[in-house]
């Protein structure tokens, strides 16, 4: 991890605000706005910017030789209208995740069969 990442999430639980946490996109996700009618988007080598003409704008990170964007959660939830986030979402990464967790998360109480208790 990089320790500007440690730093950002060590921010962020302490201050016990999610804004800074970054979220991960496939690159694709700037296709939908390339050569689209009042959108443009720029870029250095490790930062951009989406902005539509008289309205939003988005900053981002660009990492993985271009293969991903990355943008805060607080950014991403002020900025980015309601109408865009699900083609926000079609394009999120993580790294592997427990699937099997991630539905106990968005059904707190329920009960899954996963396995035997045990030790760490």
């Amino acid at each position: 991890m990089s320790k500007n990442l440690e730093i950002l999430y060590r921010r962020a639980l302490s201050q016990g605000s999610p804004d800074l946490l970054q979220l991960w996109f496939r690159s694709e996700v700037l296709d939908a706005y390339r050569g689209r009618d009042g959108y443009s988007i720029i870029r250095s080598n490790s930062a951009g910017r989406i902005k539509k003409d008289g309205g939003w704008s988005l900053d981002f990170g660009i990492a993985d030789n271009d293969r991903l964007i990355h943008a805060s959660w607080g950014d991403l939830v002020s900025r980015l209208p309601e109408s865009e986030r699900a083609h926000w979402a079609e394009q999120a990464i993580a790294p592997e995740l427990s699937d099997n967790f991630l539905q106990m998360q968005m059904a707190p109480g329920s009960c899954f069969d996963d396995g035997d208790i045990r030790p760490w």
